[in-house]
This record gives structure tokens, C-alpha cells and sequence, in this order.
């Protein structure tokens, strides 16, 4: 039972220090990459915006930009 604690705590321990490594000294790096996801969620609801506008001016057009990313 004692032995269990232990361990528990040791566990407990090495998380602490595992998420003290991931954003302490690699915070820089995680702000990065939220960063860089932020961007590409920004992009991506342009894109969406754009493609719907397209949609509606011209479904012509649409679908061929359909055809074009499918393949």
C-alpha cells in the first residue's frame, strides 16, 4: 500500500517536471505553434468564405475548382 503511494507520487513528480520541460523551456516553441495554427485557421475560413461567394456568383467556376482540388 505504502509502495503505491509511492509511486503515485513519483508519477505525480515526473508529470510536474515533464510539463514544467514542455512549457518552460519549450514555451516559445508551443506559442509557435499555436500561433502557426491560428494562422492556418484564419486561412482556412477566408478560403471557405471566398469558395461559398464563388458558389453562389458562379457554380460554373465552382466546380471546376472543385474538379481541381479532387483531382
Amino acid at each position: 500500500m505504502l509502495r503505491t503511494l509511492f509511486t503515485v507520487g513519483l508519477i505525480a513528480l515526473v508529470g510536474l517536471v515533464a510539463l514544467k520541460l514542455v512549457f518552460g523551456l519549450l514555451g516559445p516553441l508551443v506559442a509557435l505553434l499555436f500561433a502557426l495554427l491560428w494562422l492556418a485557421v484564419r486561412i482556412l475560413l477566408v478560403g471557405a468564405v471566398v469558395y461559398f461567394v464563388i458558389r453562389i456568383v458562379s457554380p460554373a467556376t465552382a466546380e471546376r475548382i472543385e474538379k481541381a482540388v479532387r483531382g
